[in-house]
């Protein structure tokens, strides 16, 4: 399904976890028709409003269902693919946007290069099975190839489907593809698919697709819920930027002890005017009002694998987890990270508020980083990559 030409901009939203609950309120708030209302459907209740996740879902699939009978969005029952162009004043990425198998998600053919948390999963299945719809883009990415560029490149002659500019500056272009024949084929000579965003999304629909098949004595392999919905983008297009840490508090040390054993493994300099780092190897942090810049000072770096040389991972292994006793990023609630889009600014805020007592200000994991990881068949730690521009949901969605 998609919307209307004349309303995709106002329905089309960012995706439901980038946004906290208040933005997605004031969003709804101003925008009746965004899709905000069917994949963040809270946002209707009153704020202090104890409801169900099942009160919730039902919000979600009652408001999908008004938006299609008021006609704003329409069914397209032929086979099409879709391209999809994202432009900033500094960055342009063009992909495809179709279904992909998710036996061949389970076979390794789309890789994964993080964990998934079980909570998020669980909410995630309930929404889709509840909605009957996958409401957002998987973000995936693969090595382009010489033919599937030749195709894109025709396809945005074009007069597209969409052409929108959002408040961010983005400005948003899809068109059509009825003609699907070339580009299946051309797809057979990309060897894997990698996902970028949406590993949740990915693994929840997975989940429905299992509680589905096992409802469904007549399951034959090719119902809608066997595939999920993504958009396909070569890596060289596709641009990372910082996912950075904020923790609540010192794990019971004092301001001079906790420099001290960070000088066990870094270079600590507190005269600096950068707030993000320069360099691979090196972070700035906030405390205090004041940012220091970190370099790593480790003896058996030359010795570390792929993934321990991840920024990431050094400042995990090396002060988050043995200085402030954050053993498991995904479960700890006394870390909180903070996309890059959201800049430094959000960083000093979070700690001049209070609400945290440190932040750390990374260099971004690369394109190459996340490949090989995923080559190699293992996960990097979570909150390693955010990458921007982020997919709009509600342009194209998939019911299941």
């Amino acid at each position: 399904m998609r919307p209307a030409a004349d309303k995709a901009k106002q329905v089309s939203c960012v995706p439901y976890d980038v946004v906290y609950e208040s933005e997605v309120r004031s969003f709804i708030e101003s925008n009746p028709l965004s899709f905000l209302r069917v994949t963040r459907a809270e946002g209707e209740f009153p704020a202090d409003a104890e409801t169900q996740p099942a009160e919730v879902f039902a919000r979600a699939r009652k408001n999908l269902d008004g938006l299609i009978t008021e006609g704003i969005y329409e069914t397209n029952e032929h086979m099409a693919y879709y391209v999809y162009q994202l432009n900033s004043p500094t960055q342009s990425q063009t992909g495809v946007v179709g279904v992909c198998s998710i036996d061949e998600y389970e076979q390794g053919i789309i890789k994964k290069h993080e964990n998934v948390r079980p909570d998020k999963v669980e909410d995630r299945t309930a929404h889709l099975l509840t909605v009957g719809a996958q409401t957002g883009l998987i973000f995936l990415t693969f090595r382009g190839t010489d033919t599937i560029a030749d195709l894109i490149e025709d396809a945005v002659k074009k007069q597209p489907l969409y052409d929108f500019e959002c408040a961010d500056g983005i400005r948003q272009r899809i068109w059509r593809v009825d003609e699907t024949a070339s580009w299946t084929q051309a797809f057979r000579h990309v060897p894997a698919l990698y996902i970028a965003d949406g590993h949740h999304r990915v693994e929840s629909s997975k989940l429905a697709r299992d509680t589905m098949r096992e409802a469904n004595p007549d399951h034959n392999g090719t119902e809608n819920y066997n595939y999920v919905v993504a958009g396909m983008f070569p890596a060289k297009d596709l641009r990372i930027r910082p996912y950075n840490r904020v923790v609540k508090d010192l794990n019971g040390l004092s301001s001079e002890d906790f420099f001290a054993r960070i000088r066990e493994n870094f270079i600590l300099a507190s005269d600096t005017i950068d707030k993000e780092p320069q360099n691979r190897g090196e972070f700035c942090m906030y405390m205090g009002g004041e940012w220091f810049k970190l370099r790593a000072n480790l003896k058996t770096k030359q010795k570390l694998n792929p993934i321990e040389r991840l920024d990431v991972s050094i400042l995990q292994d090396y002060l988050l987890g043995p200085i402030l006793g954050i053993d498991d990023p995904r479960t700890n609630e006394r870390i909180g990270f903070v996309g890059g889009a959201r800049g430094t600014a959000e960083l000093e805020r979070t700690v001049d508020d209070g609400h945290a007592k440190v932040a750390f200000s990374l260099y971004p994991t690369t394109m190459d980083d996340l490949l090989t990881v995923s080559d190699m068949g293992e996960v990097m730690p979570p909150k390693s990559t955010w990458f921007e521009p982020k997919l709009k949901d509600g342009l194209l969605v998939y019911q299941i």
